[in-house]
Order: C-alpha cells, then sequence, then structure tokens
C-alpha cells in the first residue's frame, strides 16, 4: 500500500532544528561506546548512522534523546546544550524497532498519548491524532487495537504519535528491522516521504546498507564507537575513504595488487588508490562487481582469465562468480543478457574505477 496523502498543515514543524554531536563520550563499565563522536545534523536534513551491531550507533541516538546520560562532549539542539535536559523536555519523538503500543488503547488513542501529557484540549488533540493517522493512511484503522493491526500498521501508528506533537527531531532506532522485505520498502519510502513533506530533521538507526543508502541525505559509517566516514550515499560507495568503509558499504571483491607511487596495480591494469597514502609494496585492493567486466572481444589482449563457478539471476541484474587460476573469487555483475555458464573459461578486464586499498594481510 503506498499512501499519497498530504502532510496537513497542523502537523509541519515549521524549520528543522540543528542537532550537534560534539566530542561525545559514553562508556560502560570501561568499555568506550563512543569515542569523542562529533556529528551535525542540518536543518530539515536526514541522517542515517550505519555500522555493524556494537559499534554505537544506537547509543549515539539514544544519547541525544536523553535515554543514556554521557560521559563527556555536549548534545546541542538549535545551538542549545541539552546534555543535562530530561528526555520529555528535549521536543524529540522516536520510533523504536519494537512497536510499543499500549495495547489497552485504540489507534488513536495512541496516537492522542503524547498530546495528553502536554495537556492539549481534548477536541484539538482529537483532530490533530486524526489527521495524523490519515497521513500514514490508517484513518480508518483509528478505532482498532495493536492486536488487530498488522506490523506494518502498527509501525506507522508509532510513527504518527511520534510527529502528532510536532517535535523538532525525529529519531528513527531501527524500525523497520522486524517488518517483512515488502513493507519495509514501503514504510522505508513513506518515512522519506514524511519526513521530506515535514521538514523534520531526522537521524536513522540501520545496520541495513540498502535502507541507509536508499533514504538518507547522508550516511555516517561507525566503527568501534567512532564515525569512520561521513557523506552521501553516493560518495560513500564510489569513494571511500577507508578499507572498512569499502568492504561493508555494498560489495567488494578483494583482490591482490601493487601499489606503487599512488597507482594500484591490479591484473596488469593501473588503477587510482582512494584513502589514506600507504607505502609502495603488496596491498588488498576493494573492486566493486560492476567494475570488473567480462569481455566479449575476442581481439582484446591484457586482462586475467577465469572460471565461471556460479551465476544467478536477480531480476535486474546477473552476478556471476568466477575463479582465477590463484584461486581468487571474483564476483562480477552484468547484464542479464549476458549469459555465462558454470566451467566456462572466460577473459576479464576492469573498468578503471580508484579503489580502495588497505595493506596486504
Amino acid at each position: 500500500m503506498t499512501i499519497t496523502t498530504p502532510v496537513p498543515a497542523s502537523l509541519s514543524t515549521g524549520a528543522g532544528a540543528t542537532v550537534e554531536l560534539v566530542d561525545v563520550v559514553k562508556d560502560y563499565s570501561g568499555h568506550r561506546a563512543l569515542d569523542n563522536i562529533n556529528l551535525s545534523i542540518a536543518p530539515g536534513e536526514f541522517v542515517a548512522l550505519l555500522g555493524p551491531s556494537g559499534c554505537g550507533k544506537t547509543t549515539a541516538l539514544r544519547s541525544l534523546a536523553g535515554l543514556e546520560r554521557i560521559d563527556g562532549g555536549s548534545i546541542r539542539i538549535d545551538g542549545v546544550d541539552v546534555a543535562n535536559v530530561a528526555t520529555n523536555k528535549r521536543d524529540i519523538g522516536m520510533v523504536f524497532q519494537s512497536y510499543s503500543l499500549f495495547p489497552h488503547m485504540t489507534s488513536i488513542e495512541n496516537v492522542e498519548f503524547g498530546l495528553r501529557m502536554r495537556n492539549v484540549p481534548a477536541d484539538e488533540r482529537r483532530v490533530r491524532a486524526a489527521e495524523a493517522l490519515e497521513m500514514v493512511g490508517l484513518d480508518s484503522f483509528a478505532t482498532r487495537y495493536a492486536h488487530q493491526l498488522s506490523g506494518g500498521q502498527q509501525q506507522r501508528v508509532a510513527l504518527a504519535r511520534a510527529l502528532v506533537t510536532r517535535p523538532r527531531v525525529l529519531l528513527l532506532d531501527e524500525p523497520l528491522s522486524a517488518l517483512d522485505a515488502k513493507v519495509r520498502l514501503q514504510l522505508r519510502d513513506e518515512i522519506r516521504r514524511i519526513q521530506t513533506d515535514l521538514g523534520i530533521t531526522t537521524l536513522f538507526v540501520t545496520h541495513d546498507q540498502e535502507e541507509a543508502l536508499a533514504v538518507a541525505d547522508r550516511v555516517a559509517v561507525m566503527r568501534a564507537g567512532t564515525i569512520e566516514q561521513i557523506g552521501s550515499p553516493e560518495a560513500l560507495y564510489t569513494t571511500p575513504s577507508t578499507p572498512f568503509v569499502a568492504n561493508f558499504v555494498g560489495l567488494s571483491n578483494r583482490v591482490n595488487a601493487e601499489l606503487v607511487d599512488g597507482s594500484v596495480s591490479v591484473y596488469g591494469q593501473a588503477l587510482a588508490a582512494l584513502g589514506e597514502a600507504l607505502p609502495d609494496g603488496p596491498v588488498t585492493a576493494f573492486i566493486r562487481p560492476e567494475d570488473i567486466v567480462i569481455e566479449r572481444d575476442a581481439s582484446f589482449t591484457g586482462g586475467v582469465e577465469a572460471t565461471v563457478v556460479t551465476s544467478s539471476f536477480l531480476g535486474s541484474l546477473r552476478r556471476t562468480q568466477l575463479k582465477t587460476a590463484d584461486d581468487t573469487l571474483l564476483s562480477v555483475q552484468h547484464d542479464v543478457g549476458e549469459r555465462a555458464l558454470p566451467g566456462d573459461v572466460v577473459t576479464l578486464r576492469l573498468r578503471g574505477a580508484a579503489v580502495a586499498v588497505s595493506a596486504r594481510d
């Protein structure tokens, strides 16, 4: 179900807030969960925190929400340090992985709850709650209880509840991970549409790189309590600044190579190196599957021979796995019309895109 209901004017937050995490530190029993994190989010911007389990992304979000007390640094909303301000005074809306609806309340009563806590008059809160449910496509489900709703519908109610108070900042803590694939995709797009229409500053935590790259204006990749790289989805994918980002964001082939004067020699081709400079010598190059071509031109010389292991049809593309003479496994993404059968011996060449490199293991 795709919802196209315009966002009501009564729910508009106006200009989004500026959010800043400045040298934020958080320790748990000697373990540093956040190590001098610095992050600035512009008004109305949608930023995703992406990283593996335990990297600190949820701790950063909970610290911004006031659910965790930080051990150093400052957290600012529109320039005001809120590190010592109670959660309910920070003017933040939150949506969690678990739907967290009150089971004894109907959908509209759940949405009204935050307004009731703010002493909004009954008539006004009923109108605003109804408009919020309409915004997420559930106006006809107002009198249903949580157990009468699907998972996706419950999460839409949770989103309406988070937005009905007109918060300055919206925090989303893996809100889609409990949903099935089709519902997750639909709700992901709806969250982005509503966020854009409202102009609300949003921080979205996820371990799913596809989600992060699809919806965020910028993505911050986290590792061991630090931000490894932050940038647009396109920049993270095409110009990763570290081997970790190259390996974590998207698919990459790890190939033995030689670095000489900033140029990486891979299968006889010279490629530009991304990231910090390394000393000349053996390196590992991270090459995207779409940057390797199965060469069909019989007159082509060079490249590397490889034997097809498997080839998978993925709808809009085909992914073929091949093995070189030195037993390196390579994944190649190519047009579905290009067939390669297991056992075929083919020649591979590189498109010439710059690659991230790391010291050889």
